[in-house]
């Protein structure tokens, strides 16, 4: 009986993929429904081996759906959003500007960072952009002027309070201007809104003008917990073993980012206490272990979860309930195997896999991988823009249309 209810499933499959695209299933047949791929530019190559991607037909449990285009023509101007970029230096810095370049509602005006300063901004094609050493007062400055719609702080953990009290002192109350924080300052300030939109009702970020970006050893972990914590599944404290490129630890130099040390190398480090450990534990509303380490590749990080279970479970109750929890979701790809760091590296998505159940089956372990510097920071960064500027969430994401 399971083998014909697979065998026909598959035939429908097959069917309706084949009438929407002959002309690829015609010299690619697929052996079952193909899965989204959220491929960066450099993948393009890859992409073309791939069957294109067709979402659900069915009604799923995904109780946050993308808004898509229905936030589309949100926005208050038909004008390019004018965005300032406070600490450009970093790598997130330069792969948010990536994104912007090729964004047709965005404007990237100013770029501001202390070392750079004097020198051009390269690779970004819209304007002539001169790096400026931006002060607090030519922020206020600029907010009284109404020169900027959305201001984008991409500076380390405890630097953006200045700025960000003066942008508030120059609105008098009246917060015109959005401000996206990708440091840890505000995800433990109530009166900001926790911009993760898989996991955050999207029209809160849509309606909000301060958005905390989440981390990206934070975000992958809660999409990687989440569907077990909601369906009360959890029978304990989760542990997370993570392990990021050398990326993470920024281009400050140090031994979590020196090469020659990390060659043959793990290093951990906050093995207790770590700032994500209290993010994600805050966001969830329950205990968390966070166990991280640098390794010796540039970017891409790799979770693996264990998961207490309160009941007996299987392997297939366990992925059928992230399929269905995470069903629709552009940058979500829920697979059977565990993900491997080398395939999310440069891509703008989370992969979520093993799904490994104990003897017992009162444990899972979950295995999930996310590029540090893209949904990890950039690409969502673009994500809580997009929807607080009135834009489709992924309009200017490679490959998410």
């Amino acid at each position: 009986m399971i083998t014909r209810l697979a065998a026909r499933t598959t035939a429908r499959c097959l069917r309706r993929q084949s009438a929407l695209y002959p002309a690829v299933l015609s010299n690619n047949p697929p052996t079952a429904c193909q899965s989204r791929l959220y491929l960066s530019s450099r993948d393009s190559l890859r992409s073309t081996r791939q069957a294109p991607y067709q979402s659900r037909s069915y009604s799923t449990t995904n109780p946050n759906p993308p808004l898509g285009a229905k936030n589309a023509g949100n926005a208050s101007s038909d004008r390019l959003a004018r965005v300032a970029l406070i600490g450009a230096r970093g790598y997130t810095g330069k792969a948010l500007i990536d994104l912007l370049n090729k964004h047709p509602h965005i404007d990237l005006i100013h770029v501001s960072s202390r070392e750079l300063a004097g020198q051009k901004l390269k690779d970004y094609e819209k304007r002539d952009i001169i790096y400026e050493n931006l002060s607090t007062e030519d922020v206020r400055k600029m907010t009284e002027r109404k020169e900027i719609d959305c201001w984008v702080m991409a500076l380390p953990n405890g630097v953006c309070k200045p700025f960000v009290d003066a942008i508030e002192e120059a609105e008098a109350g009246d917060k015109d201007s959005v401000i996206v924080d990708l440091s840890a300052d505000y995800r433990f300030d109530s009166k900001w809104t926790y911009g993760l939109p898989e996991l955050v009702t999207r029209s809160k970020i849509a309606s909000a003008k301060r958005i905390s970006n989440p981390g990206c050893y934070a975000t992958a972990a809660q999409i990687g917990l989440e569907p077990i914590v909601k369906h009360n599944l959890l029978g304990g404290q989760p542990t997370i073993f993570g392990v990021s490129g050398y990326s993470g630890a920024g281009t400050k130099p140090s031994p979590k980012n020196d090469v020659k040390k990390l060659t043959d190398n793990i290093i951990p480090y906050s093995l207790t206490d770590h700032i994500h450990e209290r993010e994600i534990s805050n966001q969830l509303g329950v205990d968390i272990a966070f166990i991280p380490h640098v390794a010796v590749w540039f970017q891409g990080i790799h979770h693996s979860i264990s998961i207490p279970l309160s009941q007996s479970m299987t392997s297939r109750d366990i992925r059928n309930i992230y399929q269905d929890r995470y069903a629709g979701e552009p940058l979500v790809k829920v697979i059977g195997e565990a993900p491997s760091v080398k395939d999310i590296a440069g891509r703008h998505g989370i992969e979520i896999g093993g799904f490994s159940v104990h003897s017992s089956g009162k444990r899972v372990v979950v295995c999930v991988t996310i590029d540090n510097l893209l949904k990890g920071a950039a690409t969502q960064c673009l994500q809580n823009m997009n929807l607080a500027l009135g834009f489709d969430e992924f309009e200017g994401i490679p490959n998410t249309d």
